[in-house]
């Protein structure tokens, strides 16, 4: 007899379909349900990262069809429809079965879908018309639940101490790599569960980037503003073992946290040395990154609209005179100053143009003002904020400065 390891209450469960199936309503009143493909969606909805998909009708159950792990599904979902399934064509069938059936006009998380399943739902189920439920699910995702809070709080809480330890265990003369292998280690003994998803299909983050000087400003392909030279081509992320912190270097620390599937994000700039040698530059790059944070983070409240705060960020930017190289320089520079954050890196709401849906309280948010130095480093500051019915409390400690090590 098997016993998971936690299994979401149905009252939990219950909650999440009603808000999807409201905002459902609201935004796509032509779909008849949602069919949940991508894992994070899938164990957001059904308590269980399912080999499989799941059908959410605008009325009546849940129906989870499982390809592979039908007996986990069972035991970790709490639904009462887990069913096993080979092919896409026996999915009518099986939703009718269960008294589910599913509508003419299916709403499908797209950015869950590969090519190759999009291809098969639509060669299978040819009388169906698909339209996307992205919007709608992130929508349903960014308001977090008292039981999802008390999870962001607990990992936001561990990355906060692991960081304070990291700081405590550095020194100049570790390599990149060095100071990855020891924040992993730190992790793994508060109970990191290891690689998360970013948000993107297929994209998972390994710990984080560990950047040493101009490895700040490394060529990235990675959808955020602070590059790195990683481990290897193959693996561009972590730290590079050849690149050694020296004195007189800044040490630039992006990582999350995950804990049971909720993800917190934190970055640190290190220095090695006194704080009296840091170069002007830096200190006053540091200073601008830190204002920022401040400013942007009082902003917080409900009500408030994320462009507006992106816009507040990019204007004292451009006052201390880095609206070129905010959030980034050259081919690195984004168009964003942080992310909604939760069972992925990156949730709604987006701090960029165009984001114009009010926070509401029971948000978790990221902002991550950086701020380039090319031939130096990067520098900044980035801590996760919960969004409650006053304003915002920061659940990953202080806006910190540079943390100097001897």
């Amino acid at each position: 007899m098997f016993t998971p390891g936690e299994r979401l209450p149905l009252e939990e469960l219950q909650s999440r379909h009603a808000r999807c199936r409201a905002l459902l309503a609201e935004h796509i009143p032509s779909a008849g349900g949602i069919l949940v493909t991508g894992t994070p969606n899938l164990y957001y909805m059904t308590g269980t990262a399912a080999n499989g998909l799941a059908w959410l009708p605008r009325e009546g159950d849940m129906v989870l069809a499982v390809r592979k792990g039908l007996d986990r599904a069972k035991l970790e979902s709490p639904l009462a429809a887990v069913v096993p399934f080979r092919s896409y064509k026996e999915l009518s069938g099986l939703c009718a079965d269960m008294g589910s059936p599913l509508a003419s006009v299916l709403a499908v998380d797209q950015a869950g879908v590969s090519w190759e399943q999009g291809r098969m739902l639509l060669d299978r189920m040819p009388e169906r018309t698909f339209i996307p439920a992205d919007a709608v699910i992130a929508r349903t995702r960014a308001v977090k639940s008292a039981w999802e809070l008390v999870k962001m709080r607990e990992s936001c809480r561990l990355i906060a101490e692991s960081f304070e330890e990291l700081a405590q265990r550095i020194r100049p003369g570790m390599s990149e790599y060095d100071v990855a292998r020891a924040l992993w280690e730190i992790y793994l003994g508060r109970g990191h569960t290891s690689t998360f998803p970013t948000g993107l299909h297929g994209s998972m983050v390994s710990l984080g980037h560990i950047c040493v000087g101009d490895n700040g400003n490394y060529p990235s392909a990675y959808d955020g503003p602070l590059g790195v030279k990683g481990v290897h081509p193959a693996s561009p992320s972590m730290g590079s073992a050849a690149t050694v912190w020296k004195t007189g270097e800044v040490l630039s620390v992006d990582s999350g946290f995950n804990f049971e599937g909720y993800i917190s994000d934190k970055t640190l700039t290190f220095f090695a040395g006194r704080a009296d040698a840091i170069p002007a530059e830096v200190r006053k790059a540091q200073d601008a990154a830190m204002l920022i944070a401040e400013r942007t983070a009082a902003a917080l409240r409900p009500g408030a609209i994320p462009s507006e705060v992106y816009a507040l960020s990019l204007d004292i930017a451009k006052q201390a005179g880095y609206e070129k190289t905010f959030m980034g320089a050259g081919d690195n520079h984004v168009r964003f100053l942080g992310h909604g954050i939760g069972l992925t890196v990156s949730e709604w709401p987006i701090f960029a143009r165009g984001f114009n849906d009010p926070l509401q309280p029971g948000m978790t948010v990221a902002l991550e003002p950086k701020i380039a130095l090319p031939g130096i480093a990067m520098v900044g500051v980035e801590n996760t904020y919960e969004i409650t019915e006053t304003g915002a409390r920061s659940l990953t400690g202080e806006i910190r400065d540079i943390v100097c090590v001897e």
